[in-house]
């Protein structure tokens, strides 16, 4: 097979990724065991490849995978204006690599877990 099965069921295992996935696009970092990163980073990519797109085609798929969350709240004169996770990573993180093609993920190995040593990894954005 070409993917982890991660020690879970399908179900709970795209679901991990997702929340995975979202929470990269937010914090631009997050800290993981390695077998996650590895995975996480193989929807990453395909998301920011979509961003790239910048069609309704592209914003469509992209929805589809990617948590509705609040990425950032910012104020404006009279106003305060709440952005998703799709609309920061199609106004802020896709134009970044627009001349890139490809590798816009990093995987930092880190100290083993404490409690059961499981390797862990630092996965952020380029």
């Amino acid at each position: 097979m070409s993917y982890r099965k991660l020690g879970r069921a399908s179900d709970k295992r795209k679901a991990l990724l997702r929340d995975l996935t979202t929470d990269l696009f937010i914090n631009e970092h997050i800290v993981t065991t390695e077998a996650r990163a590895k995975e996480v980073r193989k929807t990453a990519e395909k998301m920011i490849t979509l961003a790239k797109r910048d069609d309704l085609h592209s914003r469509r798929l992209a929805a589809k995978y990617l948590r509705n969350e609040v990425a950032n709240i910012t104020e404006e004169e009279d106003s305060v204006v709440i952005q998703s996770t799709l609309q920061k990573l199609f106004s802020d993180i896709a134009p970044r690599y627009q001349d890139r093609q490809g590798g816009y993920t990093r995987i930092l190995k880190t100290a083993p877990r404490r409690g059961d040593a499981a390797p862990m990894a630092i996965i952020e954005l380029v």
